[in-house]
């Protein structure tokens, strides 16, 4: 089985720590701005929210994919949430190492007609498939996973 390979492209442009994305070939725009922390004004999402929410929605997108290629899961509402730990030392302060997020726990909640180990199963696919995941994962990030099945109503 091969796929294709998919382009993205973005051009971008700021002042101080707002920076505004433009999606190539596409009617998106995304404004980041640094969190209040780094001298922020909390007017966009800094670009460690927008970071941590690409991992929630590509987790749920993923296990779209998985479910499509697989018709007899049907999957009904998801709940993803995510908590971070981010060590500025290096990113404020300088200090040796690797800017990064220290670990990250993403807590996933889905309406499914699977048993517990067709469950398991699609949670270790979805986990196995998603890039974002796979980036932080690469990236030394501590990613932890908790699933719960809820009944497909």
């Amino acid at each position: 089985m091969s796929g294709t390979v998919l382009e993205f492209g973005l051009d971008g442009a700021g002042t101080g720590v707002l920076h505004t994305t433009q999606i190539v070939g596409g009617e998106h725009s995304i404004s980041a701005e640094g969190h209040p922390a780094f001298g922020g004004k909390d007017t966009a999402p800094s670009p460690l929210d927008y970071a941590l929410a690409a991992l929630a929605s590509c987790t749920q997108v993923t296990g779209q994919i998985v479910a499509a290629g697989d018709k007899s899961i049907s999957l009904g509402e998801w709940d993803v949430d995510l908590k971070a730990h981010l060590d500025n030392s290096v990113l404020v302060y300088g200090a040796e190492g690797v800017s990064n997020f220290r670990d990250v726990t993403v807590t996933v909640s889905v309406q499914t007609n699977l048993d517990e180990a067709r469950f398991a199963e699609f949670a270790a696919e979805v986990e196995r498939r998603c890039p974002i995941a796979t980036l932080f994962r690469g990236s030394g990030v501590e990613l932890a996973t908790e699933w719960t099945n809820l009944p497909l109503g």
